[in-house]
């Protein structure tokens, strides 16, 4: 579509994000409601126009390139800062600069940092929802954040008065987002949408200073668990009721849901699909090494099992299943820990529905041995190994097959597997610069393409000791010393069982098929999903700091775009993908080389 048969009425759907939401007519006592007013200075870092075009907000055929109408409706959209409690009490604005007729809502949710566990006082501290827009028989929330400080904000209850936007005097306060933040939320969910893990989008970017800005987000349902369980801590039933229903109501509209159930019992069909994708998510977090700190609040995650707020979201290069992010007050849960977190969740969720069922509110202990809560035990498992068997090369026929069919084998693998994965270098935990950690000693990813290579290259039973050892130096994490290296009897055995374990796998999904012809299939699989250069927490923070430099030389936004949306593209993984690197030039091509090349340095990562 040529920029000159773009108008202004191209981009009209963006009205409709107007601050109003059904949430703010179904649970009004959820909702902090706050005036906007537009800020003078705006820029468009990153917009993602695959997006956009899905919600309906630019048509189909639109390039990806701003141009000067759809910047400036971005920007009038998405450019706003709310006239906070201060700004109100200090009468530190005139009606002439709230340049939008309706009120915008920051929602109450649970937190556990709050001193109140109650969801009182806790909630969105520094984003308001823009609204929601409906496209294509799909609903999708649009929130913003570095909108300013909220009530809700933590800061503004150690305070215990209002503050205003941009105040560093308290913690998690200002109200603001920090540009690289932003940017960094921006890659990783994108990646992770198109790995098919569920998770919150970012819409756009926006630049509002040197090294702030507004990042939007949109998904089809924003909300999370703690918007429904303060409602259950406060024993409030009507609004747990009310929210629950707007959930299975979102939901079936967006038809990811088919609840037939009637009545009482349809609260009973939602705790079961919550536990299955509950299970499926945390599933994926534990193979991929996605570190999300899930607690049971429900606060960091979508009701829907999926990732929602990236400020200490991290993919690890290995399995770093001892760090801990240290947020001042506390240290967060582990990579471990995660899949109990989620269980206790399901938890929650079975004591809300008995609790709406029956009026009564019974103790949470009594739901430990909740069917739901004990389906996710078994429901974890299944889906944690159909996870590892993608991740070591099987397409989904052959992981079908050998879960259904041949389960001890697959156990089997998988207990050798967690041997290798599971170990730690000899040094104790240690100081990393956000928290605690004591590395592991291998690179599982690594570690598979070796096995594989080792396998097309020789017959098991003639490869040798020099060969395994071989295998295993390339799969020794970069954290590894060299007394950790030295490869003992055991070790070389257990891996020369790992490969015979493997081989199995193959062969019994080979049926008449050639067994090397699979081998092959199964070894280029692994080598594309477990690719070096994978992102890590670390390796995003070094692309981001890329892309940063760039702003800085004011390189236009075009070429920043194109570079992004490449590297996003080349991160996705997935064996049927291919590359984009080749399809760059000029300026494009090298700031995405650049991005590339610093994730090499953290392949290991946290």
């Amino acid at each position: 579509m040529a920029a000159r048969h773009l108008r202004e009425d191209s981009y009209s759907d963006f009205a409709k994000l107007n601050g109003q939401h059904p949430w703010q007519e179904i649970l009004p006592e959820s909702c902090v409601m706050y005036p906007v007013r537009n800020l003078p200075q705006g820029e468009v870092v990153y917009f993602n126009f695959s997006l956009a075009k899905e919600m309906g907000l630019i048509p189909k055929n639109h390039p990806h390139e701003l141009n000067k109408i759809l910047e400036k409706k971005i920007l009038d959209t998405f450019c706003v800062q709310i006239i906070n409690d201060y700004d109100q009490k200090k009468n530190n604005f005139s009606k002439e600069i709230i340049d939008h007729s309706n009120k915008y809502m920051a929602t109450r949710y649970l937190q556990l940092q709050h001193n109140s566990k109650t969801g009182k006082t806790s909630g969105d501290g520094r984003s308001i929802w823009n609204g929601y827009i409906e496209y294509n028989g799909k609903s999708w929330d649009v929130s913003s954040r570095g909108t300013g400080v909220t009530s809700l904000a933590p800061g503004y209850v150690d305070a215990g008065k209002p503050i205003p936007t941009g105040c560093t005097s308290f913690g998690y306060a200002c109200g603001q987002a920090d540009l690289d933040e932003l940017l960094g939320s921006a890659l990783m969910s994108e990646i992770f949408h198109r790995q098919n893990l569920k998770t919150e989008r970012v819409l756009t970017v926006i630049k509002t200073d040197h090294d702030l800005g507004i990042g939007v987000r949109a998904a089809p349902n924003l909300v999370r668990p703690a918007h429904i369980f303060l409602h259950l801590k406060q024993g409030n039933i009507s609004a747990l009721t009310r929210s629950i229903d707007y959930l299975i109501e979102r939901q079936m509209k967006n038809k990811e849901w088919d609840i037939q159930e009637k009545g009482k019992q349809k609260y009973d069909s939602m705790l079961s699909k919550i536990s299955a994708e509950f299970a499926k998510f945390a599933a994926h977090l534990d193979t991929d090494y996605i570190f999300v700190w899930l607690d049971w609040d429900g606060d960091n995650v979508l009701a829907t099992g999926g990732i929602i707020d990236y400020g200490s979201v991290r993919q690890f290069g290995i399995r770093h299943d001892q760090y801990r992010y240290d947020d001042v007050d506390r240290f967060s849960t582990t990579l471990n820990e995660q899949k109990h977190k989620a269980q206790a969740i399901i938890q929650v969720f079975a004591q809300a529905v008995d609790f709406i069922k029956t009026g009564r509110k019974k103790p949470l202990e009594v739901f430990k041995a909740h069917p739901e809560v004990i389906r996710f035990e078994q429901n974890f498992e299944i889906f944690r190994l159909e996870r590892l068997l993608y991740r070591v090369g099987f397409e989904q026929k052959q992981s079908d097959l050998l879960l259904k069919k041949h389960l001890h084998l697959v156990q089997e693998f998988d207990r050798l597997y967690k041997y290798f994965e599971r170990r730690k270098i000899s040094k104790e935990i240690q100081k990393v610069p956000d928290g605690i950690n004591r590395p592991a000693l291998f690179n599982m990813r690594q570690m598979m393409v070796a096995v594989t290579s080792a396998l097309l290259s020789t017959d098991l039973s003639k490869l040798k000791q020099k060969e395994i050892e071989k295998s295993l130096s390339t799969s020794f994490s970069t954290f590894a010393t060299s007394k950790d290296k030295r490869v003992s009897a055991e070790t070389r055995e257990r891996f020369r069982d790992l490969a015979q374990r493997y081989l199995y796998l193959v062969n019994v999904t080979a049926g008449r098929r050639s067994l090397k012809r699979l081998l092959e299939r199964t070894h280029f699989r692994s080598q594309v999903i477990n690719r070096a250069d994978r992102i890590t927490g670390n390796g995003i923070e070094y692309v981001v700091e890329v892309i940063l430099e760039q702003l800085d030389k004011n390189l236009p936004q075009k070429y920043i775009q194109s570079a992004i949306e490449a590297f996003i593209a080349n991160q996705v993984l997935l064996p049927n993908k291919k590359t984009c690197l080749n399809y760059l030039r000029g300026s494009s091509k090298t700031v995405l080389e650049s991005m590339q090349a610093v994730l090499l340095d953290c392949k290991d990562d946290l």
